[in-house]
């Protein structure tokens, strides 16, 4: 089968020529697509096979992605896909990667912020633990758990075994309702309280549980269901 490869679209089109000429800050998600892909099908350049990919996949959805996904389109084989979420994933390493750089966190809008990053658009809950110094400052985020809080013992354990790995002064639990209605359901009023019960006993407070959601959060703290907490 003949491809379509870069040098077959007109010079002032080509991804990498405009890289160079105007900058990379300057290309859009197509281009930058179609430099990862290379080449594209016959009768479909690469340009027209990027845009296939985000016309098929949000940005949220490319966050994500995987290799089947990616194969389902015409012309994405396995190599390409593997090589397109090779960069998808180096990208996101760099973008959390901040070395000798500590965020510091102070309040729970801001923490809502950060974490809307990681849970936007899931279709499924994700349990996130932020795990800070005595200054309020993230040492790191932590995905501990998918799906539905069932089982309150087995993950106030792994949440504190993180913590004490990590030397953490506390703890802000974070989880989202893919519904988007953050109102906090009675099991997760059952495990808040297992959670501050549990860090009260182990020493090192959980001074948050917050709900995410895409435009909105509850914090347990605002609503005074989790006092004495130390800076936020």
């Amino acid at each position: 089968m003949n491809y379509y490869k870069i040098k077959d679209i007109p010079s002032e089109e080509r991804p990498r020529e405009r890289l160079k000429k105007v900058g990379v800050n300057n290309l859009t998600n197509k281009e930058l697509i179609a430099i990862i892909l290379k080449t594209g099908l016959k009768n479909k350049n690469v340009n027209d096979l990027s845009l296939e990919i985000l016309n098929t996949y949000s940005m949220n959805d490319l966050k994500d992605i995987s290799i089947s996904d990616l194969t389902k389109i015409k012309g994405i084989g396995e190599t390409k896909a593997i090589e397109l979420i090779s960069a998808i994933e180096l990208g996101k390493r760099i973008f959390l990667s901040k070395e000798n750089i500590k965020e510091k966190l102070d309040n729970p809008k801001k923490i809502w912020e950060d974490a809307r990053y990681y849970m936007s658009g899931k279709k499924q809950e994700y349990f996130y633990c932020y795990y800070f110094n005595n200054k309020q400052e993230l040492l790191e985020r932590k995905l501990l758990f998918l799906g539905t809080i069932n089982n309150s013992i087995t993950h106030t354990r792994e949440i504190f075994k993180e913590a004490y790995k990590l030397s953490a002064s506390t703890i802000v639990c974070l989880h989202n309702h893919p519904s988007n209605d953050v109102t906090p359901s009675k099991a997760d009023k059952v495990f808040t309280k297992a959670l501050i019960e549990t860090g009260n006993i182990q020493g090192i407070p959980v001074i948050d549980h917050i709900i995410v959601g895409d435009s909105n959060f509850y914090s347990f703290y605002e609503h005074n269901i989790i006092e004495d907490r130390k800076d936020l």
